[in-house]
This record gives C-alpha cells, structure tokens and sequence, in this order.
C-alpha cells in the first residue's frame, strides 16, 4: 500500500521545515513548496535520508494565481493526508506609508492562496473520509494590532475561515485546526522589516508540538504557549482602545 502525502507550504525554512520533519517522522510522504528551488531540495533530500520517505519539491510564488496552479494539481493527484497551508508574511509599519504592492502581495498569499489551496484539497479528503487541514494562523488574530495592520487582519481570517470549515467537517472524517502562533524564532521578522521585537520567542517545534497535540483532541484552533494564550483571551474582552494599546506595547517590545 502506498503511503499517503502531507502538502507544506513556507516549506524552506522556520515552521515550514518543522512541520516537514514532523509529518515525515511519521512515515508520510512530503510535498514541499517555496519560492527558493535550492532551500526545497535541501530540505526534501534531507527527509528522504532521515526519515525514507519519498518527496516532491514545487517551486512557486503561491501569491500569484498562475503559479500556485502547480500545486493545485499535486493537491488533486496525490492522496493528501495532511495539508499545511504555512506560507505567509507580515509587514510592519504604519498603514498609511505601507507600499500597496507589497499589501497585495501579503493578502493574496495570507488569504486567497490559503482559501484556494484548502478548496482544491478538502474533496479528496472528503472522498477518503480522512485528512486534516492545517492552517498558521497567529495570536495576532485575536485582536487589532497597530503598525501590522493589514497582517493581523489576514489572521483573524484564517482563524474564522478555518473554525467555520472545522465544522462544516466534523460529520466527514476531516480535521481542520488553526494554529496561533506568538512570536517564534523563524525569519518572520527579520523578512517583516524588524528583528528587534519580540525577542522572547517560542521554537518551531514547540509551535508543532502545540499543533499536533490539539489536532489529536480535535480542536477548531489552538494558541501556542502560556502568555500567547493569556494575551489573546484577555485582549477579547477589552475596549477596542485598550486592545490596541496592549498590542502596540507588545508589538514594540
């Protein structure tokens, strides 16, 4: 019998590659996908020799409609147990001087990629009866948060989206879980425009260990970490000035 496929997206670096080592270490197959060609068959010739699992690399811009039809394809071929949908970005600063380019750019990827590679995934795991949609949100999504404007917002999306479709589900067989990170020690920051904040940072495998764990339990999301939780949950029951406050002070810090 062949094994089934876990499809990662963000797969190069950071969380992306944790949760390729975690899906492999479990016995499946890995679909990586990036934009970097030389980071993904570094990673997925790494999992082929640590783990003996076989691997596919898809090199594309997932923000761009066109480019991510190559993955689509893959989603719709293969057996997929397990979709990760990790790629995304942020950008700090102030809304105002933000480029609009890179706005674009930032909800195309955050949320219509993310929506469009969940779509083209869920009928086939309906169909098998099995399967789990692995969504990163963040603990941003819980609340506004000035100078990440536009990021926060894609988040609190992907929490919505992702908590309605984990219902829908729940009669199929299918899982669906969004993640909450906080602050993690990838290159999210550094490719945000400020490595400075937010310097006590949870580990990528702590994220991943977070995720499985509430994908076992079959919870719609999940926050990583003690403080993350407290913040988020605290700042829902706020005035909307105290909730930008407290996210502008952690933002900064």
């Amino acid at each position: 019998m062949s094994r089934s496929w876990a499809v990662v997206t963000g797969a190069s670096s950071g969380l992306g590659v944790a949760y390729a080592e975690r899906v492999a270490s479990m016995g499946t197959n890995v679909v990586l996908s990036a934009r970097r060609a030389d980071l993904l068959e570094s990673v997925a010739a790494d999992l082929r020799e640590r783990f003996n699992v076989d691997t596919r690399t898809v090199t594309a811009d997932l923000g761009d409609q066109d480019q991510r039809q190559t993955l689509i394809a893959e989603l719709q071929e293969l057996d997929v147990a397990y979709l990760i949908n990790n790629a995304g970005f942020g950008t700090m600063g102030e809304f105002a001087e933000a480029d609009p380019d890179r706005m674009a750019d930032e909800l195309n990827l955050n949320v219509v990629a993310l929506t469009d590679l969940t779509r083209a995934a869920v009928p086939g795991m309906i169909a098998r009866r099995r399967g789990a949609v692995i969504n990163v949100a963040s603990s941003a999504a819980f609340q506004p948060v000035p100078n990440m404007a536009v990021y926060a917002a894609s988040k609190a999306y992907v929490l919505r989206f992702t908590t309605a479709l984990w219902d829908e589900l729940r009669p199929t067989g299918v899982r669906a879980l969004a993640i909450c990170p906080g602050p993690t020690d990838t290159s999210f920051f550094t490719n945000a425009g400020n490595d400075e904040v937010m310097s006590n940072r949870r580990t990528p495998s702590q994220v991943v260990d977070t995720t499985f764990k509430a994908l076992r339990q079959h919870r719609p999301y999940i926050v990583d970490g003690g403080g993350n939780v407290a913040m988020a949950f605290a700042t829902r029951f706020a005035p909307a000035g105290l909730q930008t406050k407290l996210a502008k002070l952690v933002a900064t810090n």
